[in-house]
């Protein structure tokens, strides 16, 4: 039961990254593609139907987090509290500037809006690729299972890290660099125009970059934390895993040179879950490492609660899901197709 809970939680964020993440890139990259109102306009109505609802699955997987490892929420809640800040003020105004962008006729309001959305887009994206990095890392845990971490300390990976060091850093420009191209290709898809072309060049030029970014993220994380190969050796099915990311960003490059929208969009896709399920994979059956003692590490045994708890939760999870899913088929299908400077939604 604890390792079908760690597989439900791990797919909830896998579905928050895969979905939202092309919110945030596009975000990222706002201004870049779309350089006059009419353009910013487009871009906003790409994602304007479905931004918010895509945020659901961070919710959902914080929820589910609380109920299923408890002490895993309790200590990283605590111990993560700076980022944390950080992410909530960001999210707080990603929202801001895209909801009150058009509740004000005034130039200057106007573009305040869009550099509030695109820098918190950018940042928090970042924000992300490091939090995935602290939990790869590994934290300071004492024997109650807590900790706290100052934002940095000598920018080093070692017994008394901080959020930041240079191998955390590497996770979120991974991070910035992957959501960017996710977000470029899903534009792509649902743009015409100018911001069609902007958004084809960025995405052509963010698949050859990942290559090169994820193989220095690859030999980083080997050095910092050798463990992770250890899963990977005992059962080499996992190794899938990386043969999918691999073939994820030969189909991205090929499907972004022959203007491939569809293809290089699902292509994105692919990498980031293979990206986050190899992670998983690496740390299971641990939930937050302990950067110096591995027997001071939240396990899924350690972490979770009672069993009785998981098999009721379990209905009624398989419930809310059912509805999410069914929400979100009705939501993408009713808001599909490409948009051009003036048309509606879902039409030419």
């Amino acid at each position: 039961m604890t390792t079908l809970w760690f597989l439900l939680v791990a797919l909830m964020l896998v579905a928050y990254v895969v979905l939202d993440g092309f919110d945030l890139g596009i975000g990222a990259i706002y201004k870049w593609v779309a350089r006059t109102p009419d353009e910013r306009a487009l871009v906003r109505r790409s994602i304007g139907p479905v931004w918010d609802a895509n945020e659901v699955w961070l919710l959902a997987a914080g929820g589910t987090l609380y109920f299923s490892f408890p002490q895993l929420y309790a200590s990283s809640f605590s111990g993560f509290y700076l980022p944390l800040m950080l992410a909530l003020w960001l999210l707080i105004g990603r929202a801001l500037g895209l909801e009150l962008r058009g509740h004000f006729d005034h130039d200057l309001v106007a573009e305040a809006c869009d550099s509030i959305f695109m820098v918190s887009s950018l940042l928090l994206t970042v924000i992300l690729g490091a939090a995935l990095g602290n939990v790869i890392r590994g934290v300071p845990l004492d024997a109650d299972g807590y900790f706290f971490l100052p934002l940095w300390t000598n920018f080093r990976p070692g017994p008394d890290p901080g959020v930041l060091d240079w191998y955390t850093v590497l996770c979120g420009v991974v991070a910035l660099c992957a959501l960017v191209t996710h977000g470029a290709h899903y534009l792509a898809l649902r743009s015409t125009g100018a911001v069609n072309v902007r958004a084809r060049r960025l995405g052509h030029t963010g698949a050859r970059l990942l290559p090169l970014v994820t193989l220095a993220s690859l030999v980083a994380t080997l050095i910092v934390r050798p463990a992770v190969s250890h899963n990977f050796l005992e059962h080499p099915a996992g190794l899938l895993l990386p043969a999918a990311v691999a073939a994820s960003l030969v189909a991205m490059e090929l499907a972004a040179r022959r203007d491939r929208e569809r293809l290089a969009f699902w292509a994105s896709g692919v990498y980031l879950v293979a990206m986050l399920g190899g992670a998983a994979f690496a740390l299971y059956p641990v939930l937050l490492p302990d950067s110096s003692d591995a027997t001071r590490s939240l396990t899924i045994l350690t972490a979770s609660t009672g069993s009785y708890a998981m098999r009721v939760a379990l209905t009624w999870w398989f419930v809310a899901l059912a509805l999410v899913i069914g929400s979100f088929l009705y939501l993408y299908r009713t808001f599909r197709g490409k948009l051009s400077i003036g048309s509606g939604e879902g039409g030419h």
